[in-house]
């Protein structure tokens, strides 16, 4: 199955586990930053709806700020802020050392990064999506026993729900 035909196929979601290609959006102005917003806005504010994430998601978002600081412009005062309002979202946190041995297997068996598979990882082991905007992430685990799905493909429903 393609991965436009995966994401095609339109359910609602209550839980998802977002990677960090997705949670910078929230403070650079991006291709997709749109949706990120939209989805982090129904995800945090409904009344049974959660985003996970693996610890890991803090620091490499913090990363991404840092590059784009050092070689994008983004000024030293405005990757502080985006720092701090990152720090402040109402994410369900897992550590990566309750993930290490199923992203290590995942990375062997998907060729993937191991920073990658925990999120991989995290999505398989709670049941829900993996949502992301790292296109070569979705070329190589559609198809897998993982949901991943586009984030160019999420959009809200009526009910407050998401649909991808």
């Amino acid at each position: 199955m393609t991965a436009l035909a995966a994401a095609s196929t339109s359910t609602a979601i209550e839980a998802c586990v977002v990677d960090a290609s997705v949670g910078v959006k929230l403070f650079l102005d991006e291709t997709l930053s749109d949706a990120a917003h939209a989805l982090f806005l129904t995800l945090l504010t409904g009344d049974s709806a959660f985003i996970f994430v693996p610890d890991l998601f803090y620091i490499e978002c913090t990363n991404v700020l840092w590059k784009h600081h050092r070689r994008f412009g983004l000024s030293r005062a405005d990757a502080e802020i985006a720092v701090d309002q990152l720090g402040k979202l109402l994410l369900r946190s897992t550590p990566t050392a309750l993930l290490m041995a199923d992203a290590f297997a995942l990375a062997v068996d998907y060729d993937i990064t191991t920073y990658d598979a925990a999120y991989a990882a995290l999505a398989r082991r709670i049941s829900a999506p993996l949502i992301t905007a790292d296109q070569a992430l979705l070329r190589k685990l559609t198809g897998s026993e993982i949901d991943v799905r586009w984030l160019g493909e999420w959009l809200p429903s009526e009910n407050g729900a998401g649909n991808l």
